[in-house]
């Protein structure tokens, strides 16, 4: 297993839609296993394919206390989103930053697993809210998207303030 690199926002890499996965092989499998470490040892509860830049429909999760619950989710499709909930979410992607984002409170996701077999999911609370954060993802879609114009050059500033100062 290798840890991957992860893209920073605004990186245009995170806009690019991803493609569905044709064909799970050993090289699938083997990116999952580099995302989960890779998630874990950032810290974070979910990373999608897009953000380690691959293009693929490949989300791992694990919002488990003890990080000894993955789930692998290809080509993940959405349906059935239901209620609202308001929650402070972050991202691998944007590091240091926590805003507030709405998103639906129950949803059901249809997806292959690492086996190719399909599987559906309803997910309520924290996973639900990770399944449509990193789904998103896949859309070329950043969690800061969903704010304002101005929370969103806020961060920009903040991000690039921050590079400069490690850099």
């Amino acid at each position: 297993m290798a840890l991957l690199p992860i893209l920073r926002f605004p990186d245009p890499r995170l806009k690019k839609i991803a493609a569905p996965v044709t064909n799970i092989d050993d090289s699938v499998r083997r990116l999952i296993a580099d995302m989960a470490e890779t998630m874990y040892e950032a810290p974070g509860i979910g990373l999608a394919a897009t953000q380690v830049d691959v293009h693929k429909q490949i989300v791992v999760i694990d919002v488990s206390e003890d990080r000894n619950d993955l789930l692998a989710l290809i080509n993940p499709r959405l349906e059935g989103l239901t209620g609202q909930q308001e929650g402070e979410e972050g991202c691998l992607s944007v590091p240091g930053i926590f805003e507030k984002v709405e998103r639906a409170e129950r949803v059901t996701v249809h997806y292959l697993d690492p086996e190719g077999q399909p599987q559906t999911l309803v997910a309520e609370g924290l996973l639900a809210v990770c399944i449509q954060h990193e789904l998103d993802h896949l859309n070329g879609t950043v969690f800061v998207d969903h704010l304002s114009q101005l929370k969103q050059t806020r961060i920009r500033n903040k991000l690039a303030k921050q590079a400069r100062v490690t850099a």
